[in-house]
């Protein structure tokens, strides 16, 4: 597995991740604590070496689950976790909360659940508009002072939010959404990052499974599954943007690899500091997209998937909007 650096920055990583949330959150009952376990050292064995989690992730299941399957190999791999929210009396609902004492208190249990002394990455989960970002940032650096963190991120943050918050301690990198069917970054994020040398790592860049090619029009999630209530994953929205998936397949077949992997491939090819973060419960998914590592797209391939691009206006939102509202502050 390839190798590179978030930004200007010293923390070097996979060139893939993995991303841990879907083992205990978001996409439907958690996996078998055993499995989850297994997949998660099984993506060690292949090379992978960043892992992401966050206390929101069940809340708190999928941090215990990463922290005892990373426990044997903690020197060798970095593992990014997030703060920002407290819960209520049910566990289930998230209220943001950024305060630095609440700050504090997050990293503590972060560092038990994850059984060890040090946070590598340390995202805000989501920008809380209630507290000045310069005070969450001020407490971060005093955290990493105090050998807690080492490097500070930011999640779905807008560019004035990443430059103050850089102006106080130096953001490693941005985890926002990208992929083919959500290129939004692409307009202002990107270019911020590269001024800044702050790293970019995208979550969802298989778009939730649906460029995949797995989920097709009829398609439907329970209750317990996140994507029921995306618009994205509305009827009426698969069936409009399945053709961008039948354009990925073509691509696809054409280089003799799977429309995942010329998603993945894509991504890394945009800019040699972006690190793609996709998720999976299974070991063939897992070895699936750790192959998109090795798969090169020349600028022929590149501009026939922009024409492709061009071709396909995706529908339906990426949140409902009360998810939206706090997105891009």
């Amino acid at each position: 597995m390839q190798k590179r650096k978030l930004g200007k920055s010293n923390l070097e990583v996979s060139a893939l991740g993995l991303g841990c949330m879907g083992l205990s959150h978001g996409y439907g009952p958690a996996t078998d604590r055993s499995e989850a376990i297994a997949l998660i050292r099984a993506a060690v064995e292949r090379g992978v070496t960043f892992f992401d989690t966050a206390e929101v992730y069940g809340p708190y299941l999928n941090e215990e689950v990463v922290g005892e399957a990373l426990a044997p190999f903690r020197d060798q791999v970095v593992i990014a976790t997030k703060f920002g929210f407290t819960f209520g009396e049910d566990n289930k609902q998230q209220i943001l909360n950024s305060k630095p004492e609440h700050i504090r208190w997050a990293v503590e249990g972060s560092l038990k659940r994850l059984r060890t002394d040090c946070i590598d990455l340390l995202y805000q989960h989501r920008v809380d508009p209630e507290v000045p970002i310069e005070d969450v940032a001020g407490t971060v650096k005093d955290l990493i002072a105090e050998g807690k963190v080492k490097h500070f991120g930011l999640s779905e943050a807008g560019v004035e939010t990443i430059r103050r918050a850089h102006a106080v301690q130096s953001v490693t990198a941005l985890q926002s959404e990208y992929s083919l069917w959500w290129r939004e970054p692409e307009a202002e994020i990107l270019p911020t990052l590269e001024e800044l040398g702050i790293g970019f790592v995208p979550f969802s860049p298989l778009g939730k499974g649906f460029l995949t090619g797995a989920i097709k029009q009829g398609t439907t999630f329970g209750s317990d599954d996140f994507r029921s209530i995306v618009p994205r994953f509305s009827p009426e929205a698969l069936q409009a943007n399945q053709a961008l998936v039948d354009l990925l397949g073509q691509i696809a077949q054409d280089k003799g690899v799977t429309p995942a992997q010329i998603a993945l491939a894509w991504l890394l090819a945009q800019k040699p500091w972006i690190v793609p973060i996709p998720g999976t419960t299974k070991l063939h998914r897992l070895e699936e997209n750790l192959g998109a590592a090795s798969v090169v797209l020349s600028d022929a391939d590149l501009s026939k998937i922009a024409n492709a691009l061009e071709q396909v206006k995706i529908q339906g939102d990426r949140y409902p909007a009360a998810l939206q509202a706090r997105v891009g502050r």
